[in-house]
């Protein structure tokens, strides 16, 4: 699509923050950029880079009603942001973590699929972690300038172990021994819904693609030391995170 002047505008100052290393200021609704043209704006920012999978964000009715928008938004997950223990945590701007379960597909998911297409694509689900990452100073954004920005979308780690159906319970985090963030994942919503309407938003899913359901818990800042995610029923994800 053809984007508007401010269109160009946020692209270029995303681009430019994201070499730099720096963190710009929002300009809130001040921005006159459609959610369209800053999904247009996240493709041309990850242009050639092989897309793994995808993130969902601001999946909660309240959070979508703050931010002036009526369902969720979803990022770019790039195979270079599928990452392994340690975490350098200096790739990042101003890292935050998050808990989050995720599912691999085993077949393709056609726009429109209907739940019970999506349950049949999903070959595995795995305790997972998102470590966020924005130019925008203090996460303070609108919706066009998030989704720009790939919706925080800065790395992904996956557990060891694959479960063989998503568990039903509380999901914590824990950063060196405290706890930092828990939720119920049932607040993720009917995941396999989730699927489809990613599917559609997206044009179609492939087999092989992993997905990020978002978090049912608040983001915590990161810092290094030994970070830990225990899902319901006590399965574990371990990750050590490095600040060099």
């Amino acid at each position: 699509m053809e984007l508007s002047a401010d269109a160009l505008a946020l692209l270029e100052e995303i681009r430019q923050a994201r070499a730099g290393r720096r963190t710009v200021a929002s300009r809130g609704s001040a921005r006159q950029v459609t959610l369209a043209e800053a999904y247009a704006i996240q493709a041309a920012l990850g242009e050639g880079q092989p897309i793994k999978g995808y993130k969902l964000g601001l999946l909660s009715p309240a959070k979508q009603q703050q931010m002036g928008i009526s369902e969720p938004v979803y990022g770019r997950i790039f195979s270079s942001m599928m990452l392994e223990s340690p975490v350098r945590l200096s790739r990042f701007i101003q890292p935050r973590v998050e808990p989050e379960l995720a599912a691999i597909l085993c077949a393709p998911l056609a726009p429109g699929a209907a739940p019970g297409a999506a349950a049949a694509a999903v070959g595995g689900w795995f305790l997972g972690v998102d470590v966020l990452d924005s130019v925008w100073d203090g996460y303070r954004f609108s919706a066009a300038e998030v989704v720009a920005d790939n919706s925080s979308g800065g790395g992904f780690l996956l557990g060891a172990r694959m479960l063989d159906h998503p568990p039903d319970g509380m999901l914590r985090l824990y950063l060196n021994g405290a706890l930092r963030a828990e939720g119920d994942l049932r607040t993720l919503g009917n995941l396999y819904e989730r699927l489809g309407w990613l599917a559609t938003m997206t044009g179609g899913l492939r087999a092989g693609q992993v997905i990020f359901f978002g978090s049912p818990a608040a983001a915590t800042p990161a810092e290094s030391g030994v970070l830990e995610v225990i899902g319901p029923g006590e399965d574990r994800l371990i990750v050590r995170l490095e600040n060099d």
